[in-house]
């Protein structure tokens, strides 16, 4: 339920106005002054502030200015008897969203209410989508899967794992995902939050991985201007972002005994400070981890500390890997090849049943996320429209063997190659891998035109090491300068 605050001296007015909007289907918090008041702000995280501005010890336009320091968005709507236009430039020049003058009618403030409400929600979603979270926005392209729907696949373990999903979703207890890389620990973390109560609010995710201690504490909890050399302006951090959502900490071994520490303190007390600040902000967040390391040995190792993996493990999902149902497998390709030839505006095309064959044989190390890319590499190198995929193009990707390269790169329509990588030279001398590689890349890029992402994207590489080899191949004189 949307919280309001309303923050006077006088009893009388503060019932009456708590009143009004209680009747309109709000939930009100009250207070007598700015103290109690910024109390109840970084406790209970109101959706906005109506409050006096006349008042003993703090003024509306003193609460107003800490307000801001606290949450630069929430919407603060001040009421007064002594109305003037400076009075309401002031207020407004400091951030206030309305004014209001007494004596004012029940629907103009419930009216004002609502708008600085939508104000509020309008800004916090911009955030999100900056963020990288879908803050309950769905996309009007394709359709998306939501829910149980993300998890491909109906083996046995699957529609376990399907069954323990909802179960832990109906709960707000921190989640810990375990399983290898590439499983599909994000598309269960977004499950979970999908059929949750939380649904409508934020998803917010974060790479612990990927960032530095210092990176990592400010994206996690925001920091106050002047908190370090290059913070200029108040930022919020994820947990702020994602108040009352549900918030992914990806690959949550990764972090420093530092984070740790405070992470603990905010599952245990749900408060946070930002860098640079020293006042507690509280927040309503759930929080889902994943891990693809073992946490016990890494307790045991005092590489992880034990009293967070207590706080963290309280309802753990094991995510299984991809050869432990190799039965989804064909479902699983059929969809990815089916959702790339959508994206890339093509008719869906073909595998060929030796190749299904191949794949679900396959042992899959890099799981789901491989056999992803595997498909997109496919496809790409399918030909035009109506291409098929065969044994033939996908055997050296999945077997890693270099003698398959004597299939071809490329099969079209009708089973013809459009071209072949042969694995001698015409005296019958064997070639070399780097020939071999370099024949791959050359035609890959002039498929794409010389596009070198898709080209990447295409041949399962980064486009910084494919750009590193046309370097080194262009100062050898092997390949050419145009491309």
């Amino acid at each position: 339920m949307t919280m309001i605050l309303v923050v006077d001296d006088k009893e009388m007015m503060r019932d009456s106005v708590a009143t009004t909007l209680e009747r309109a289907g709000f939930e009100v918090l009250r207070a007598t002054d700015g103290a109690s008041a910024l109390a109840q702000i970084t406790q209970r995280r109101p959706d906005a502030v109506v409050t006096d501005m006349r008042m003993p010890t703090m003024t509306g336009i003193e609460l107003l200015e800490k307000v801001r320091q606290i949450d630069d968005e929430l919407p603060v709507i001040l009421m007064t008897a002594f109305g003037t236009i400076e009075t309401a430039v002031k207020a407004m020049r400091l951030g206030a969203f309305d004014y209001l003058t007494k004596p004012f009618e029940g629907d103009e403030l419930i009216i004002t209410v609502k708008r600085g409400i939508e104000h509020r929600r309008l800004l916090r979603e911009n955030a999100v989508l900056r963020a990288g979270g879908n803050g309950g926005v769905r996309s009007s392209d394709a359709p998306k899967r939501t829910g149980l729907d993300r998890l491909i696949g109906q083996s046995d373990v699957m529609k376990r794992l399907r069954d323990e999903i909802a179960a832990v979703a109906a709960s707000q207890g921190t989640v810990l995902i375990n399983g290898e890389s590439g499983v599909g620990k994000e598309v269960v973390a977004r499950a979970v939050h999908d059929i949750s109560p939380r649904h409508d609010g934020a998803f917010l995710a974060v790479n612990c991985a990927a960032l530095s201690e210092s990176l990592l504490e400010s994206e996690l909890f925001g920091h106050e201007r002047g908190a370090f050399t290059g913070a200029d302006k108040l930022r919020k951090g994820r947990f702020e972002l994602s108040d009352r959502g549900t918030l992914l900490l990806d690959e949550v071994s990764e972090i420093s005994p530092q984070i740790q520490a405070k992470l603990l303190r905010v599952l245990q007390e749900r408060q946070f400070e930002r860098v640079g600040s020293s006042m507690s902000i509280g927040v309503d967040v759930r929080v889902v981890a994943t891990s693809n390391r073992d946490l016990p040995a890494s307790v045991a190792a005092n590489e992880f500390r034990q009293d967070l993996y207590f706080r963290l493990n309280v309802l753990p999902i094991r995510v299984p890997a991809l050869r432990e149902r190799p039965t989804d497998v064909p479902v699983l390709t059929e969809h990815f090849i089916a959702e790339i030839c959508r994206r890339e505006g093509r008719s869906t095309i073909e595998i060929e049943p030796d190749a299904m064959r191949m794949l679900t044989a396959y042992s899959w190390p890099g799981n789901v996320r491989e056999l992803q890319n595997i498909c997109e590499r496919a496809v790409v190198l399918s030909g035009t429209a109506g291409g098929r995929i065969t044994a033939g193009l996908i055997g050296s990707w999945i077997c890693g063997r270099a003698a398959a390269a004597t299939t071809p790169v490329v099969a079209a329509a009708g089973g013809h190659s459009i071209s072949e990588i042969k694995p001698s030279n015409g005296d019958g001398t064997p070639r070399t891998l780097e020939e071999i590689e370099r024949e791959t890349i050359v035609q890959a890029l002039e498929r794409f035109n010389g596009h070198r992402q898709k080209t990447a994207a295409a041949l399962g590489i980064g486009v910084r090491t494919l750009g590193l080899k046309l370097k080194k191949w262009k100062e050898m004189r092997l390949v050419s300068e145009s491309l």
